[in-house]
């Protein structure tokens, strides 16, 4: 069966059973491994599908995919743009952490940073720092979202407007074309925006498959924030925008 036979299927799969699999398809199809490893990519380069580890999944709309999926997801990207994101960090500061598996790569990279006040929303993050013997970790509270460790509510909101951060480091689901950036939770979004908020800097950390989804809850703008870290360069327009904006791209 030739590829342009084989991509429809797949969709077809994708569609029906939420997750597809590099070798139930290549079992479906009777191909090599490799072959449905090339149909994946060419779907996902299409923004039709994302790669996750071992497979695909639909590009989401309203709903996230899930937080083992998405810490599978572009790992190398995320701990690259975490290396880039953490030079520019110096120790002796305030920052702040959010929720997002690009948020926890950061918090590896702070591992051996020096006298530093991290305060998240996010249980990983916390969880990771505790390692760090010179970074004093303040974790916000609110209601535990179990499904990626991350603290919301009003709780948190309550905690993030009692401090004001040197620097706020925070991931998102989904970057629009016109660079507004995306989130699923509407009571993360609102998180979100206090941190910006309580924030005299702020640097985003989000991969390239943020470019090609969607979700329906806006948290700001790349105009909103003083540096993006992302692996892949933006589209021309969107480039020109950030640099109208002041916003830095840092290409990792």
């Amino acid at each position: 069966m030739s590829q342009s036979f084989r991509h429809p299927e797949i969709l077809e799969i994708a569609r029906r059973d939420g997750l597809v699999t590099v070798e139930g398809l290549a079992a479906h199809f009777g191909v090599t491994l490799q072959t449905i490893r090339r149909d994946l990519s060419d779907l996902a380069d299409a923004g039709r599908l994302e790669r996750v580890h071992g497979g695909a999944v639909l590009p989401s709309g309203t709903t996230n995919i899930g937080y083992e999926e998405r810490r599978a997801l572009n790992t190398d990207a995320k701990s690259a743009i975490a290396r880039a994101c953490a030079k520019r960090i110096p120790g002796d500061m305030s920052i702040f952490l959010n929720i997002g598996t690009s948020t926890e790569a950061v918090a590896r990279e702070l591992l051996h940073h020096e006298h530093l006040m991290v305060v998240t929303n996010n249980m990983n993050v916390a969880n990771i720092l505790v390692a760090n013997p010179s970074c004093e970790v303040v974790v916000t509270g609110g209601h535990l979202r179990r499904a990626d460790g991350g603290l919301i509510g009003n709780l948190a909101t309550e905690t993030i407007r009692k401090f004001k951060f040197d620097l706020a480091v925070i991931g998102c689901s989904a970057m629009d074309d016109d660079g507004d950036i995306l989130d699923f939770d509407i009571q993360e979004v609102s998180v979100s925006q206090s941190i910006l908020a309580q924030s005299r800097r702020t640097f985003l950390v989000a991969d390239h498959s943020k470019f090609k989804r969607s979700a329906p809850a806006r948290i700001a703008s790349l105009s909103d924030v003083d540096a993006f870290f992302t692996d892949r360069p933006l589209s021309a327009d969107l480039t020109a925008s950030c640099e109208a904006w002041g916003t830095e791209v840092v290409i990792a």
